[in-house]
């Protein structure tokens, strides 16, 4: 697991959530016990159970009621990984082999409903309603945003306001479950508790405009998958929409976002057109917003050093690479 060094206060309890998860998933079926290590072994930053524990620092860290959700939400997290890696047919995910591409659509449909089963067990150990309420209701939105998603592929058409439909649901809302959920098992007040919930939707909207960047301007080596895949599947993002409105070779650039079947060399002439449209510098434009929004919702906390390293994850959000 790549940690970050924001991180560093709460350095060993995501380090037992790593242990405990890998030791959660265990199970009888070498081909799904196998898959499920694999995934996890893939690592990634670990956000969503890094937000869930330093949402519970402002108010008391009660961590034997964080843990479970910290590990429920990152269960729920990587489930929607391993089938999202179905519907897009990737066979990478930061640099290393999907589920899918070595065990197949079965195998990775089985380990995501597993993952799912898996967060359900822990949940149903959570002694708050509202706790098991908020993950049913997010659950479901995040369904519905990626039916939207693979509804709307190839569709140039699409407007900002179904953009940020899709990735309030893809991502935001997750991210902003992992904030309020922290706070909620720790006993926090109820305007702290949607204060952090709120950081969590502007951070999460601003983290999946970044990525949807860094699909156009990243290096491979450092975003851990190929560089245009969004171009590939069809998925309209902020920089193609913004490059349609701003570009004089609009007709040109539309015709190739509608291509089904791109070739490489199509790939890299969409790239260009949508880098030299002005898109890219708009789209982060927006991160800012996004990013200042979710700092600002940080005042109504408690000024203590967790506050700081919440504003610091924001400005990471902003520069991450990948």
């Amino acid at each position: 697991m790549k940690q970050l060094w924001l991180f560093n206060q709460i350095n060993s309890d995501l380090q037992r959530v790593e242990k405990e998860l890998t030791k959660f998933v265990e199970t009888g079926y070498p081909i799904l016990q196998d898959s499920a290590i694999h995934l996890l072994a893939a690592g990634g930053k670990r956000l969503r159970p890094a937000f869930t524990l330093l949402a519970g620092k402002f108010y008391g860290y009660p961590l034997e009621k964080l843990m479970p959700v910290a590990m429920a939400l990152e269960l729920i997290h990587m489930s929607s990984l391993v089938h999202d890696d179905v519907v897009d047919a990737s066979m990478t995910r930061r640099g290393r082999a999907t589920v899918k591409a070595k065990w197949g659509n079965i195998v990775s449909v089985e380990t995501g409903d597993y993952l799912l089963a898996k967060s359900l067990m822990l949940i149903s150990k959570i002694d708050n309603p509202e706790v098991s309420r908020i993950l049913a209701e997010i659950s479901v939105e995040m369904c519905q945003g990626e039916i939207q998603q693979i509804k709307c592929t190839f569709d140039v058409e699409q407007t900002l306001k179904q953009y940020y439909y899709r990735i309030k649901r893809k991502t935001a809302l997750l991210i902003s479950a992992c904030c309020k959920l922290g706070a909620l098992v720790s006993g926090a007040p109820k305007r702290q508790v949607w204060a952090l919930g709120a950081y969590g939707h502007s951070l999460g909207m601003a983290f999946q405009i970044v990525d949807d960047v860094l699909d156009i301007t990243a290096k491979p080596s450092e975003f851990g998958k190929p560089i245009g895949g969004d171009l590939r599947q069809g998925i309209m993002t902020l920089p193609m929409i913004l490059a349609l409105k701003s570009t004089p070779q609009s007709s040109e650039l539309r015709e190739l976002l509608e291509k089904k079947d791109k070739t490489d060399e199509e790939v890299w002439e969409t790239i260009a057109m949508i880098k030299s449209s002005g898109a890219i510098d708009q789209s982060m434009q927006l991160v800012d917003i996004y990013i200042e929004k979710a700092k600002k919702h940080l005042q109504d906390l408690p000024k203590i050093p967790t506050r700081k390293a919440l504003e610091e994850l924001a400005e990471f959000i902003r520069t991450r690479k990948f």
